[in-house]
């Protein structure tokens, strides 16, 4: 059976010797060696604008698949699967919230929070009660919910969005420069929310902002962790 679950699996993401560039011409280049973040572990991961943060994310979320190496996310080599697979591994594992959030304008709220559950593979009985759940945490009211995102505000759209990333129980959430549109007392105050309604969750989050990072358990730089080598090759 594809997607198998494994009980108590140590690691949400193990990395090694990953390799990925555009093209042989091409200037940019990402390589980590080795990288593993634990199951439920909250990292914080920066860098400058342009060093391949978002395509790293890409790879890990299997959007991007051109790359060499190892990529196992919640226990499966992402290589194994062909697109179609990595689209519905995806929508059954993986929360996303992008930094220009993605929602689709002409749809209401609730409608964009629901949408990946289209593509997954199981249905959820109990989908009523924690989508009611999730939206009264996040201060999303029924009549917000029958809004059409264009109409939202930009607060109110991220809540959507983080809605959408945890509706489902998702093992891991990757979050992409989530913040960088909000002013400061905003962030605070959405990281605190995020992070309290996916403490079940490994959360991936991306950011410049290292006023942030104090938040999470791990803070890395992208560039370190590019450096990093396996303990098995130091002597």
């Amino acid at each position: 059976m594809l997607f198998l679950c494994v009980v108590c699996m140590p690691y949400s993401l193990s990395i090694k010797d990953l390799f990925f560039t555009w093209s042989k011409k091409s200037d940019f280049a990402l390589h980590i060696p080795d990288w593993k973040v634990k199951t439920t572990e909250k990292v914080f991961l920066y860098g400058r604008s342009g060093e391949g943060k978002s395509t790293l994310l890409n790879l890990i979320s299997g959007i991007q698949s051109r790359y060499t190496g190892n990529i196992q996310v919640l226990g499966q080599d992402m290589s194994e699967l062909s697109q179609t697979q990595k689209d519905t591994f995806r929508a059954n594992n993986i929360g996303i919230i992008f930094q220009q959030f993605n929602l689709l304008p002409y749809l209401s709220a609730e409608q964009n929070i629901l949408l990946a559950q289209r593509f997954k593979n199981t249905k959820n009985t109990q989908q009523s009660d924690q989508l009611a759940s999730i939206c009264e945490r996040l201060e999303l009211n029924s009549h917000l919910l029958k809004q059409k995102s264009i109409e939202l505000s930009v607060g109110q759209q991220q809540r959507v969005a983080v809605a959408r990333a945890l509706y489902g129980s998702p093992e891991l959430i990757i979050a992409d420069e989530p913040t960088s549109a909000l002013d400061t007392q905003t962030r605070e105050k959405f990281i605190h929310l995020l992070l309290d309604c996916a403490q079940s969750s490994t959360v991936i989050f991306v950011s410049h902002d290292m006023s942030l990072a104090s938040h999470f358990d791990q803070q890395l730089g992208l560039a370190q962790l590019q450096l990093r080598r396996s303990e098995t090759d130091v002597i």
